[in-house]
């Protein structure tokens, strides 16, 4: 059988002898989620790097996240799909199962870059039977952000378990003045359910299998519920979400929180619109190099743990330009990739860690970085070598409830009704105690369909 590469030369030169040019033949059409203006610049550089090139021109179409799932659909129908979708976790499995992604490109794309150069959880995240259904490109994980300073003064190890958490907790909490944790308790708040589905995911909870709703394990769920009243009750009082965990943080009120990478430049004082307020300048990184991150979280019935994380794909479609597709995201991936993760930086860690020269090539790149808004530094220039790498070390662990299961759809839902969020807080209130919050949490979750 002809291989991919075979063709492609054979097209080549037959388009050549012809006295055509290649650029000619192709102009393909990109999709990207990533609309704010300065994004849709860098991505125009991006593309006018790639015709200089190869002489194919990519025209970056915007659109809106909200819209892409029936965009994409109703493309599909009409047999004009472009040729590549940048796009979120959500729609790897089930467009390869609808036919919209040409999986076969997308594997080979993964596999000329070199399958060992990926996150293995990122790429999991998106595995189909011989491959992968869109190539991982960037992401974020979740982060326990914590005072590294306090818990070397207090000989407290880094809090990536259950354990480790609730011994800080022993040891720091002293409010007013300081309170071990800010816990997400506002039930309305999304922010709640992310942290929620975080630390079930380290201790292996989930309320999903293979064929659909599966019975929340008792003895994982009860240790979970335990660990996340412990943390509510070293929190402060009231409706907490990430704005208060954040704001308590920043002025040295808090020793733990849990967050996204969107905080990194933030704690440095790059951003005038949430500046620390631990000293009298805000615009001081002090806060950042006391912190230390961990992005794998262990309970005490999972010890490997995990990690909640938003993974972002490339998706060749079946529409596509396949052999100019696939040349446009191994750029992408490979001598662009730095570029593509510049976008933003402080949220697009790179899934692809190195290359065959140089295991750690894109790592290192990326942590030299600009980040920040209103002021701009290196990530390196902020934080030490062992925190960047956890930062990073999060996508092998990564995480969500019903990717593996081809569940997603049900888990999303599930999230989204706010059950857990609601049962868990009246837990924390003491309404009922977790044997029973757990029956009843699974009688609620089994009437979502």
């Amino acid at each position: 059988m002809i291989g991919r590469k075979t063709f492609l030369a054979t097209t080549i030169a037959g388009a050549l002898a012809l006295g055509l040019s290649v650029a000619q033949a192709d102009t393909l059409r990109f999709w990207t989620t990533e609309e704010q203006p300065e994004r849709l610049a860098k991505q125009e550089e991006l593309a006018a790097a790639f015709k200089d090139k190869t002489g194919i021109e990519v025209n970056v179409i915007p659109v809106s996240e909200s819209d892409l799932g029936t965009r994409a659909t109703a493309a599909f129908a009409a047999g004009d799909l472009p040729d590549v979708i940048y796009h979120t976790l959500q729609y790897a499995l089930p467009w390869a199962e609808a036919g919209i992604l040409d999986t076969e490109a997308a594997t080979e794309v993964f596999e000329n870059l070199g399958a060992g150069t990926f996150a293995s959880g990122a790429a999991a995240m998106a595995a189909v039977d011989g491959g992968v259904a869109s190539v991982p490109v960037d992401g974020w994980t979740q982060m326990v952000i914590y005072r590294k300073d306090l818990f070397e003064e207090n000989g407290l190890a880094a809090p990536d378990s259950y354990e480790n958490i609730l011994a800080a907790v022993e040891k720091l909490h002293n409010p007013p003045e300081m309170f071990a944790f800010v816990s997400a308790t506002k039930i309305d708040e999304n922010f709640m359910s992310q942290v929620l589905e975080h630390v079930l995911l380290a201790n292996g909870v989930s309320p999903v299998g293979a064929d659909g709703f599966t019975p929340l394990d008792e003895k994982k769920t009860i240790e979970a519920l335990d660990f996340y009243k412990a943390i509510s009750k070293a929190s402060p009082p009231g409706d907490l979400y990430w704005k208060q965990s954040r704001e308590l943080y920043f002025a040295g009120k808090a020793a733990m929180i849990i967050w996204s990478p969107f905080i990194l430049d933030e704690l440095a004082g790059l951003r005038d619109s949430a500046p620390p307020t631990i000293t009298d300048d805000p615009t001081s990184s002090e806060l950042a190099s006391r912190t230390g991150v961990v992005t794998t979280l262990s309970g005490p019935s999972n010890a490997d743990g995990a990690a909640w994380a938003d993974i972002r794909y490339f998706g060749i479609t079946n529409d596509a330009d396949t052999e100019a597709a696939m040349q446009f995201v191994e750029f992408s991936m490979d001598e662009g990739y730095l570029s593509t993760l510049s976008i933003a930086p402080e949220g697009k860690f790179p899934i692809r860690r190195g290359n065959k020269e140089n295991a750690t090539a894109f790592v290192d790149g990326w942590a030299e970085l600009p980040v920040g808004v209103d002021r701009k530094a290196a990530l390196t220039d902020l934080y030490d070598a062992d925190t960047i790498k956890t930062i990073v070390s999060g996508l092998d662990t990564a995480s969500r409830w019903g990717v593996k299961e081809g569940q997603l759809s049900l888990a999303s839902k599930m999230i989204n009704s706010q059950v857990i969020n609601r049962l868990v807080r009246e837990y924390i209130d003491d309404e009922r105690d977790a044997a029973a919050t757990v029956t009843k949490l699974n009688e609620e979750l089994a009437k979502i369909q």
